[in-house]
Formats: structure tokens, sequence, C-alpha cells
């Protein structure tokens, strides 16, 4: 387990020059490790150049969106594959680009809950999402299905406009006896998204997801909710905030769906309202930055000595050096609250941004992680005075998050190829130790 950030590895856990005393406990106990789980729909983004005779030869709409049905995808994807008009074949699904970063961030497993191609041929898209997904990531769990996995097409003509195809496949027949409960006691989270729930009458998904809530509750295992999209949180925003009260510890969002969420414009002020459901939230807000939010205990809380901010809250991150903690395990829960603008003002140009959300809890994830790793192995170290949710206080989780977030928006593919540099070259240290 790499831990989160950049650190001074002598003051942290592991270390090089290891404590005797660190040393002589580890020594006489098994060192024990633990992993993220993930569902998610699995699929490939597929990007080709076509011209408009193909669009309208399958019937699609130039400029827009259409979901195609089984049959036509595959004479798509065959007659694109046969014309070699494919450019890039990316893994895809925003669970699965989150839990590939997460191992990536922190050399460690993560273990993806979906379904795959019982066939998979040399250069196909089944072949491409695996060659796309980190070695780190455990994908034996995978349900087997005959078909293919979910496609998104892009189709860009020769003036650069994209046309979208959507093929769902298979992606929603993971069936509830495809979820191990033996995988859940040592995991740090479980992470879902909300097109999970979403699915067509008859689809197993739902059903497969809720019984992965199930086993996370029973064994004490955090419940990460990633929102996705704003059209599927407007469509019935009363089902989600009764959903996530219900299920969810943590909640990552960006503004808009925030707003559809809380009713709430201003994404400080939305991020405080989704307080009254879950223990910690996550919000990007594009190019202002991003928020967290969340509780401390009110014994633990340590003031900041960075600049009071002005917002919505007066002076909002007051306490965004201390440790977020779940409500329930608080005596005397006080809410806190970070902010951080974009890393290094924003990349120069921005290469895509699709994931950058994604690679934001990815960073969260790796910090929760880093915290059960060191609780189970350290078990009597100050760091675990109270029952804190993150190994890091709020300040340097956003700092975190916001660096892992721009690594992806520098970028064409929405999954980390390597780890944060060792090294800054463009920053100062001082981002991390302030």
């Amino acid at each position: 387990m790499k831990f989160p950030g950049q650190r001074k590895s002598k003051h942290y856990f592991p270390v090089h020059a290891r404590d005797p005393l660190v040393t002589q406990a580890q020594e006489s106990k098994r060192m024990t490790c633990t992993h993220i789980i993930g569902i998610d729909q699995t699929l490939v983004d597929i990007e080709a150049k076509v011209s408009d005779d193909l669009i309208e030869k399958y019937q699609l709409s130039k400029g827009h969106s259409l979901v195609l049905d089984d049959i036509r995808a595959e004479d798509l994807y065959n007659e694109l594959k046969e014309m070699d008009l494919i450019t890039d074949e990316f893994a895809g699904g925003t669970i699965g680009n989150t839990l590939h970063n997460y191992s990536v961030l922190a050399d460690d497993k993560s273990t993806l809950l979906g379904v795959m191609s019982k066939n998979i041929k040399i250069g196909s898209y089944g072949y491409r999402y695996i060659c796309n997904t980190s070695s780190r990531m455990d994908l034996n769990y995978l349900q087997g299905v005959d078909g293919a996995i979910g496609r998104c097409f892009a189709l860009i003509s020769d003036n650069g406009e994209r046309t979208f195809a959507i093929s769902e496949g298979k992606m929603n027949q993971l069936l509830p006896s495809s979820i191990p409960e033996s995988i859940f006691p040592d995991a740090s989270a479980l992470v879902l998204t909300a097109y999970l729930v979403r699915c067509k009458p008859g689809d197993p998904m739902p059903a497969a997801t809720m019984q992965a809530i199930e086993y996370a509750k029973k064994h004490h295992v955090p419940v990460v909710l990633t929102l996705g999209t704003k059209y599927v949180i407007q469509d019935d925003p009363e089902y989600w905030r009764d959903f996530v009260q219900q299920h969810v510890s943590v909640l990552a969002m960006n503004e808009e769906e925030a707003q559809a969420l809380t009713n709430e414009k201003d994404p400080l002020l939305a991020s405080d309202k989704a307080l009254d459901w879950v223990d910690l939230v996550l919000c990007t807000a594009g190019p202002v930055g991003l928020y967290m939010a969340g509780y401390t205990e009110e014994d633990a809380k340590r003031e900041t000595s960075l600049p009071l901010l002005p917002g919505a809250i007066a002076e909002f991150n007051r306490y965004e050096f201390s440790r977020p903690t779940r409500h329930l395990e608080c005596e005397n829960p006080i809410k806190v609250y970070s902010h951080i603008a974009p890393y290094m003002g924003g990349p120069e140009k921005i290469m895509n941004t699709n994931g950058a959300g994604d690679a934001a809890l990815s960073a969260i994830l790796h910090d929760m992680a880093a915290n059960k790793y060191h609780r189970e192995n350290i078990p009597n170290s100050s760091k675990h005075e109270y029952s804190y949710l993150t190994y890091s206080s709020f300040s340097q989780v956003c700092k975190y998050a916001n660096r892992v977030s721009y690594e992806v928006l520098t970028q064409h593919s929405p999954r980390l190829s390597r780890g944060l540099p060792e090294k800054e070259d463009s920053l100062e240290e001082a981002y991390w130790e302030r």
C-alpha cells in the first residue's frame, strides 16, 4: 500500500528506516491487507472516424446520442473493424475507471464485480477492456455472459462533430448470486454509481446492487455512491434522497448533480444539505475547484492555519485540518468543510473532462483504504484514537483529490497510466505541506 498524497516518509507509515518497536510489533503479527470493491456496468468506449454515409446507414442522428440494439451495434462494430476506422478503444465505466485509478495510486488491490463476455477474441472490445485495466484490479469475480458487454461508440465526422451510439449489451445482467459475501469483511469501501439501480424492468443489476449493499452493511463497510449524471437524479430526486439516506456513507457528485439532489445551486450549501443524509461529501465544481464536507468529533477538531474563506457559510474552512468521522460514531459531531481551487489554476489545455470526478473519488478511496490498513496493522497508534473515515485531514484529502483530477484532465484517457510523480517538477513542495 502506497500512502496517499506527497508524504515525507519519516513521519508516516510504512517507513524506510522502521521504528524498532513498530518492527517488533509487525513481526509478531501477520500484516493484514484491504481492498476496494466496486460494481460497474462494464463497457468500452470506441472512437472511430467515419463518413456521414455510415452514420446514415445505421440510422443515427449526427451530433446526437442514440441507443443501438445489440444486432445493429455488432454490425457497426464489425464494419468499423473491417474498414480499419477505429482510432481508440478505451476501457470505460464510472466505477471501472475509479477502481483502476485507485489501484494505480495505491499500488494495491481492488475488486470489480460486473459481467464479461465468456468468449473474448484477441483485439476485440472485451480484450481491450482487460488490456486497459490495471493488473492490480481483481477481475476473477466477473460473471461470464454470452454476448457483448456495453459499448459506447463515438463516431467522429470529417468536420469533428461527434455522434454517439450506445449499446448496453449484457452489462446489466449481473445476478445477485454473483456477489460473493467472502470478499466484504476485508474491504475498505463498496463503490457504486446511480446508474446501477435505474435499469430496464427485468434487469437483475439493481437486485445485485442491493445484495452488495446488504453485505457491506453487515460487515460495516462504508458504501460510496457517485451520482453519475444530473439527468438520472432530476427524474426523481425524492427517491434518491431516500436511497442516499438509507444506504450511503460517502457521496460524490458535481455541482449540477448536487443541485438536482438538494435544490441548492451553491456547491457549498448543497454539500451542507447532503450531510443530512451521509457522513462525507465530495462535490466537484469545475473551474471553481472542489469541496468536501463531513463530520468530526468536537474534542478532535483541529483549526486550520490557512486563510479563512468567505462563502455561503462564513469562514467555512475553519476546522479543515480535522479528520472525517462517521456521524453515528461521534459523541458530539460538528460539521467540517474544506475547499481547494484547481491545481495550478487548472491545465493550460484540458484534453479530457471525462473521468476527472472519478479520479478525485479514487484519491478519497485511497485515503480511506490507507486508514483501514494502518488501523488494522498499528491499532494502538494515536492516529486511531477516534473512528476516523480517512487517514488524512479534510484539507489534505482535498489537495490529493485535486491533484489526481488534474492528472486526468491533461490526458485523453479517463484512466491513469501511472501514479503521481514521486517529486513534483512543476510545483513547490509547499503545496503538500501548507
